[in-house]
């Protein structure tokens, strides 16, 4: 996850940190078995994840994580808020044809989240760079997996199709806990597991160097600058499996990554960080 290095020279611009009511402003963002080995994916390519929704590579979307949402994007899928949008809402995209995704932060404790005073002190540790924001400790599974699956539980309630579980990455950041490899592979699959376990679709968000062992555990992925930092390739995968790749950019212009989108078969964006309704397709 690079969204705390890029805000640090961004701090005059009023992204994150903020409580809203429901599809009004919201917040940028800058992805399984509970104990399966590390090693081993779940391998959830099997005859029960045709029942799911998995969209194809080059698929069109629409990120919208701050404003109010502007649903008149030509689009199939909307990826929005899970705390900040209601069931009506996702009713009404449904209505339009699109299927909806649910953005929530599983990697990391936000502050004004309405399910923050459940998280133990135990498991939170040092800030992620955004306000209100920390990583969580996901070695502890027996404390996370009940709190992951109520916020689950709220977007099948709410009728999303698929989930975007974000910052995924905490075991290549300093977060105050040990965190290694092993421990990323073992919480993203339990992630996917239980997306999975209430018929949702699951997105990897960025987490690129894990790829080869979770491709087959995620549904789709959700990808920031992988142009910018030179890593599209790395996303493939995804691709060769018949699977979409919803990837933005920030600070190139689209003539600068639009071509080599094409070619790899990525669904590419370009944003502002806000991540409000503005934005350029390829």
């Amino acid at each position: 996850m690079r969204r705390p290095i890029l805000l640090l020279s961004l701090l005059a611009l009023p992204l994150a940190g903020c409580a809203t009511a429901p599809d009004g402003p919201s917040r940028a963002t800058p992805a399984a078995t509970a104990h399966a080995t590390p090693e081993r994916g779940t391998g959830d390519d099997g005859p029960s994840a045709g029942k799911r929704w998995r969209p194809a590579p080059g698929t069109g979307w629409q990120w919208q994580l701050s404003g109010r949402l502007d649903t008149a994007v030509d689009v199939p899928v909307y990826d929005i808020d899970g705390f900040d949008h209601t069931a009506a809402t996702v009713a009404a995209l449904h209505d339009d044809g699109r299927k909806v995704v649910c953005y929530l932060s599983t990697g990391a404790w936000e502050d004004w989240r309405p399910d923050a005073a459940d998280f133990p002190a135990s498991v939170i540790g040092k800030g992620n760079g955004w306000k209100g924001e920390r990583w969580l400790d996901i070695r502890a599974l027996d404390v996370l997996e009940p709190l992951m699956a109520a916020r689950l539980d709220m977007c099948r309630a709410k009728g999303f199709d698929a989930v975007e579980p974000d910052n995924m990455d905490g075991y290549k950041n300093t977060t105050g806990f040990p965190l290694v490899a092993a421990d990323q592979l073992r919480y993203n699959r339990l992630v996917a597991r239980l997306a999975h376990d209430r018929g949702m679709s699951v997105g990897l968000k960025n987490d690129l160097d894990q790829i080869p062992a979770l491709v087959g555990d995620f549904d789709f992925a959700v990808n920031e600058q992988c142009a910018q930092y030179d890593e599209c390739e790395e996303l493939t995968p995804f691709v060769a499996a018949g699977k979409a790749v919803f990837h933005v950019e920030y600070e190139l212009p689209t003539s600068d990554f639009c071509a080599d989108s094409r070619r790899l078969k990525l669904s590419s964006l370009l944003k502002k960080y806000e991540l409000g309704a503005w934005r350029e397709a390829c």
